[in-house]
């Protein structure tokens, strides 16, 4: 089950991708992580799709990565007469805590939090952005607004707030609940939703501890604000751009995308490009041509995985939604401007034994044409530090760790094998040998470059690079 291609491929579990046939053939056709969204489905819904998972890794002796990720806080309008009211441009509007249900002239917005962020001058975005209002006047209890662009307002719609930092958790009760669920069925990643500063996941740290590895999802512009920091207490970071493009106009999202990219990719963190990648193929069996370069110019950024959300877990085309991105992925690694581009904005190395193997690694498995590098690690971390160099070679990572394994799923370059820890330096060129040819990436007579920590056995001590021949 190696994949020849680097980049990874998360798919969302849903209505369309929910048994056992559907989950195998999704995996087959290239999804290397599997995504749980809370935001939809009961806990015996992802259950069940968790045992699958896990029932599904025994039979393919492949590790498998299971995302869960949290809903969040929704800020969205209460009820309106019947369920849904015109709003005319330039016409006042009315925002405040009363339960009354609205109509064409006001509507209840029961969050004194979003009140907490106004002041006059401020716009408020509802439906997705489809509706812009600006604040006139405000308080803890109320604004008044004029209607920007107008339409029609329907029950429950979306509320945002585009460049304030709103004074709330991003765990919800909710969050709370599904959190302490997902960790006791053991999923190895969480998303973490509506980051909007650092403290939030030192938040989410306290209660997850290392029992899984938290993503951040940058939907929030404030996030970019403190980006370095975001990504330094994150184990990985998601691009989460259709959140992140109702708050800031289209044309600017492109570049903070590769901003996030290249922040990720300096500091050895996995990123992930997610939301409407192939989204026409929810109902149609071809992408178009201007989401198939959309999905390629994440590959020559050198995201570590991209995800497809609707079009797998609700979409007429799962299995050709995967089969597709993977498609794309092969296709641009295999573009002879591919490495130029990749490497085209490529960090500093940090002044460390980690970071000086590893880039000592990737050169010298293109000068010696090594088939693999091989990495053995117990946390990730030489893994991580090798995959940040995107090295030409293969990344083969052998740990004694299951749930490294499996976190190690989305990481660019990376197949992961779970086996014994050694005990020696003979052993660890060993079983790198015979693990390589096993594994499908080479044969008898080439040359192979294996990074490990020593003393064996210590996380976070990668200190030794060996050359090693493939001998019968």
């Amino acid at each position: 089950m190696r994949r020849d291609r680097k980049a990874k491929i998360i798919a969302t579990l849903g209505p369309s991708s929910s048994d056992e046939e559907d989950i195998r053939n999704l995996f087959r056709a290239g999804a290397d992580v599997f995504r749980l969204n809370f935001s939809h489905g009961d806990h015996d819904d992802h259950q069940q799709r968790l045992y699958t998972i896990r029932k599904l890794e025994k039979e393919v002796e492949r590790p498998i990565a299971i995302m869960l990720d949290l809903q969040g806080p929704k800020l969205r309008v209460g009820q309106l007469a019947g369920g849904a009211v015109e709003l005319k441009a330039g016409a006042p509007f009315r925002f405040d805590l009363e339960t009354a249900i609205g109509d064409d002239r006001r509507a209840p917005l029961p969050h004194p939090e979003v009140f907490a962020s106004l002041k006059a001058g401020t716009t408020l975005l509802l439906d997705d952005g489809k509706l812009s209002l600006q604040i006139l006047d405000c308080g803890p209890d109320y604004a008044e607004t004029r209607v920007v662009a107008g339409g029609t307002l329907r029950d429950r719609k979306g509320v945002n707030v585009p460049g304030a930092v709103l004074p709330i958790s991003p765990l919800t009760k909710k969050d709370h609940e599904d959190l302490a669920f997902g960790l006791d069925l053991g999923v190895d990643w969480v998303a973490l939703s509506f980051v909007q500063r650092p403290q939030d996941l030192l938040e989410a740290r306290e209660i997850i501890d290392d029992r899984a590895a938290i993503m951040a999802k940058i939907e929030k512009p404030a996030a970019l604000d403190c980006l370095e920091d975001i990504v330094n207490l994150s184990d990985a970071v998601m691009v989460a751009r259709g959140d992140l493009g109702v708050e800031m106009p289209p044309e600017v999202v492109p570049g903070r995308q590769k901003d996030i990219v290249h922040a990720c990719r300096t500091a050895g963190k996995p990123v992930v490009v997610a939301t409407q990648m192939l989204e026409s193929m929810i109902s149609s069996p071809a992408p178009t041509r201007a989401e198939a370069s959309d999905v390629a110019t994440a590959v020559y950024d050198g995201a570590d995985a991209v995800m497809l959300s609707a079009e797998t877990a609700s979409g007429d085309y799962p299995i050709e939604s995967v089969e597709m991105m993977q498609r794309i992925i092969k296709s641009t690694e295999q573009d002879p401007s591919y490495q130029r581009i990749l490497h085209a904005r490529d960090g500093a190395l940090e002044a460390t034994a980690a970071d000086a193997i590893s880039a000592a690694c990737a050169q010298v498995a293109t000068t010696i044409s090594a088939s693999a590098i091989c990495c053995y690690t117990m946390s990730g971390s030489t893994a991580y530090r090798a995959a940040r160099e995107r090295p030409f070679a293969p990344i083969m990572v052998l740990t004694n760790k299951r749930e490294t394994a499996r976190r190690l799923a989305l990481l660019w370059g990376a197949h992961c094998v779970h086996t014994s820890d050694v005990r020696s330096t003979q052993e660890m060129v060993d079983k790198a040998c015979a693990l390589a040819v096993q594994e499908g990436f080479a044969n008898i007579g080439d040359k192979l470059v294996i990074t490990a920590g020593v003393p064996f056995g210590t996380p976070g001590t990668t200190n030794l690079l060996r050359i090693a021949w493939v001998s019968g």
